[in-house]
């Protein structure tokens, strides 16, 4: 007898498994909007650890979103579009700081600027690179991408930070109107000279390793509409943080003027909360070997920190005439130089171990340990 016609299953009808956006990375972004509506963070203790419980989910949330478009894009594309976002969240985080009443503000934005870089050069790259050899040993990298990255930050960060506090026009660590317009327009132009090389003229050099890119290649790539859903939950995701960090800030700020701390801390603290996001996502790539990646995370955040940020300050500062300290002290700027020193050198060969992530861990420890007891 002849079989009955079975009508084959539509396997476009639905999204597949491996197509779909976990549930827990939709909720906890939409959660973090909702705690920032309902201000929950001034709801006593109960409220402001359930702020931070969501803070944190909308933190996981946008590192998964972002390996989902990064993933989609490929190299060297997918790491920008998390720095780059990031960023510009960050822009608007420190610009509301200093337009918030009360307090040393214009210190505020510096400090959180700076805390970014220690964070990213010695914090970030430091456990990338200590988790990256526990996990695969010697670990290999594109060095003439690194080498030019390192190349634009050095002079991005002494221009914006360093030589403020030797030049003569204004008093104090700070730039004149007109010298403050120039090292804006200045950090754009290299910026964005950085975007091009990286992207289109020598992306080359910015690409993972022939090993790196295989493991890559064998996971197939999300379809557009699900990247398309991945960027706008993280979109949402960023935005989330951000505003939760900020929210979160006058009560790390009491805090820690109650336990008798500077006041920097609490730009460490702005800084670690927005670039959380990043920070996790270069470290999973570390574990995963994929050091290329965790290289373009770390370091194209730091280039955006700077290239972003301080044009951005910088417009603020001059249309509402405040005043911007830009220039760090002496001890910062040991700190600095070290810092750019010691990853020049330990990201000098394409090669890296734990050794390179223990030292920039000590110097991270060093920036944290002098800033809590000057």
């Amino acid at each position: 007898m002849p079989q009955p016609m079975t009508a084959k299953p539509d396997l476009n009808s639905a999204p597949k498994a491996h197509e779909r956006l976990p549930l827990w990375s939709l909720v906890f972004p939409l959660l973090g909007i909702l705690a920032v509506a309902v201000s929950l963070y001034t709801m006593g203790t109960l409220g402001a650890t359930g702020a931070a419980v969501i803070l944190i989910g909308a933190v996981l949330a946008a590192v998964h979103h972002a390996e989902v478009v990064a993933h989609r894009v490929g190299e060297p594309f997918g790491t920008l579009v998390l720095a780059v976002a990031v960023t510009v969240i960050e822009v608007s985080l420190i610009v509301s700081l200093m337009l918030a009443p009360g307090g040393d503000t214009t210190a505020l934005a510096r400090d959180t600027v700076f805390a970014a870089i220690m964070i990213i050069l010695n914090g970030i790259v430091g456990l990338c690179l200590l988790a990256g050899g526990l996990h695969h040993g010697e670990q290999r990298f594109t060095l003439r991408g690194v080498s030019a990255t390192l190349c634009v930050l050095t002079a991005m960060v002494v221009l914006s930070l360093v030589l403020p506090n030797y030049v003569s026009s204004a008093p104090g660590p700070t730039y004149a109107p007109s010298q403050l317009v120039f090292v804006a327009v200045v950090s754009l132009i290299l910026y964005a000279t950085f975007v091009m090389v990286q992207t289109v003229r020598h992306r080359d050099y910015f690409l993972p390793a022939d090993d790196e890119a295989a493991k890559d290649a064998h996971a197939p790539p999300p379809s557009n509409r699900m990247a398309w859903m991945a960027f706008g939950a993280l979109l949402v995701a960023l935005v989330g943080v951000v505003l939760l960090a900020k929210g979160l800030s006058s009560i790390v700020e009491t805090a820690v003027v109650d336990a008798g701390l500077p006041l920097a801390v609490v730009g460490i603290v702005i800084a670690a909360l927005v670039l959380a996001p990043e920070s996790l996502a270069a470290y999973r790539a570390a574990r995963r070997d994929r050091l290329q990646t965790s290289l373009n995370l770390a370091l194209g955040s730091a280039l955006a920190t700077i290239g972003l940020t301080i044009p951005a300050v910088a417009v603020v500062s001059l249309l509402l005439d405040l005043p911007l300290a830009m220039g760090i002290g002496p001890k910062g700027i040991t700190l600095l130089v070290l810092s750019l020193f010691t990853i020049t050198l330990s990201l000098g060969t394409g090669r890296t171990t734990i050794l390179g992530g223990v030292v920039h861990l000590v110097i991270f420890a060093a920036y944290l340990f002098t800033t809590v007891i000057p």
